[in-house]
């Protein structure tokens, strides 16, 4: 169930029940494709940079080590030692990431494998079942990620599929949660968003699935190459057609300024491999700007990547020596950096709530992107 606590504007302050815990929203999912944050992460560590919850991927689980496994050993929160919601992306956006190696027909999709090259077929069903056996706390939708530089009848008939496909998500789903061998059978399902960078695609769609009364509903297939301009207006377009009673995702979104942005039109959820990205290559994020540790500068730096930060690598270490570590390509060095980036963006969510809450959002958000300098 989810709560509206407080709106400023579009903006909104939200709470999400869920069987394994409370969802504090605007929220920033970490990501974990295959249960575990690259960089060296655990989910110790998850809990002490207040991440509230942790995403992985239906695909990739499924190819490595495989979700029957995971069901055999208790599901995902057993199997990652992690007691808070988890949320799995469905496999869809892997049937936009791997085109050359996949055939969409009205059942589904036919894979092969990006690890060992065997042919896997997924559809709605299966996706559904995959995400079962997981046990994840809130499923995703099965959905094709068309293009953002597709046609115009390519994406209108990519969307009408996707929305046959939800109708069989929904009905596959409430059929898993009825039986007595599924581990979660209180998972949730969030519908997705399609129809590239047209308004009236997108806004056809957004009406169609509101009809379904999902758990949740995500705007898919931005991030994917169209400019920022494009996905601002698509949000201002279709975030006023799904439910304001409902949590809203943006997937695969993104930088500071992105979700800055982004709350203000309406997003509660958010979800980017940035922060851990970035960290491995030793670029971390400051309120002054993103710093790259590799710099020479940093050499003799004695100073924490940013003073006040109350992360477990600002706490003890100096720039000086994890810019040793990543030059001596010690993982010890990405994994503080990972660290770091991702208590950033999480901290920066709490103080995006209490700014919703405060009702001083627009200040904040200036003040903020002020001192992001464009990050």
């Amino acid at each position: 169930m989810y709560e509206l606590l407080k709106r400023e504007g579009l903006a909104k302050r939200g709470r999400l029940h869920t069987v394994h815990g409370v969802v504090e929203t605007p929220v920033f999912m970490n990501v974990g494709t295959a249960a575990a944050i690259k960089g060296a992460v655990s989910t110790a560590d998850l809990q002490e940079i207040k991440t509230q919850v942790e995403l992985s991927n239906t695909y990739h689980l499924h190819v490595r080590p495989g979700d029957e496994v995971v069901k055999k050993l208790g599901g995902l929160h057993k199997f990652m030692v992690w007691d808070k919601p988890i949320l799995t992306d469905s496999g869809g956006f892997q049937v936009f990431s791997l085109a050359g190696l996949r055939r969409i027909k009205e059942e589904g999709v036919y894979f092969h494998s990006h690890i060992d090259g065997r042919k896997i077929f997924m559809g709605p069903e299966e996706s559904m079942r995959i995400q079962s056996n997981l046990a994840s706390t809130i499923a995703m939708a099965f959905d094709e990620c068309p293009s953002s530089v597709a046609d115009r009848d390519y994406i209108e008939n990519s969307v009408d599929r996707t929305a046959r496909w939800l109708v069989r998500c929904k009905a596959e789903m409430e059929r898993l949660n009825q039986l007595p061998g599924t581990i979660n059978r209180k998972q949730m399902l969030f519908g997705i968003n399609q129809g590239g960078i047209y308004e009236d695609i997108r806004i056809r769609h957004a009406q169609q699935i509101t009809e379904l009364d999902l758990d949740g509903y995500a705007i898919g297939g931005l991030a994917v190459g169209e400019s920022h301009e494009d996905m601002y207006r698509i949000l201002d377009a279709v975030v006023p057609h799904l439910p304001v009673n409902k949590p809203v995702y943006l997937m695969g979104v993104g930088t500071p300024a992105n979700i800055l942005e982004a709350v203000e039109r309406g997003v509660d959820f958010f979800d980017c491999v940035y922060p851990s990205r970035n960290g491995r290559h030793g670029h971390v994020y400051t309120n002054q700007g993103k710093l790259n540790l590799f710099n020479a500068k940093y050499e003799l730096d004695e100073g924490p990547i940013e003073e006040g930060c109350g992360c477990p690598a600002c706490r003890t270490y100096s720039r000086a020596y994890i810019r040793h570590l990543l030059k001596a390509k010690e993982m010890l060095g990405m994994r503080l950096c990972v660290l770091h980036n991702l208590y950033f963006y999480n901290t920066m969510m709490e103080e995006i709530r209490q700014a919703i809450e405060d009702g001083n959002y627009q200040e904040y958000k200036a003040g903020k992107l002020a001192g992001l300098q464009g990050m």
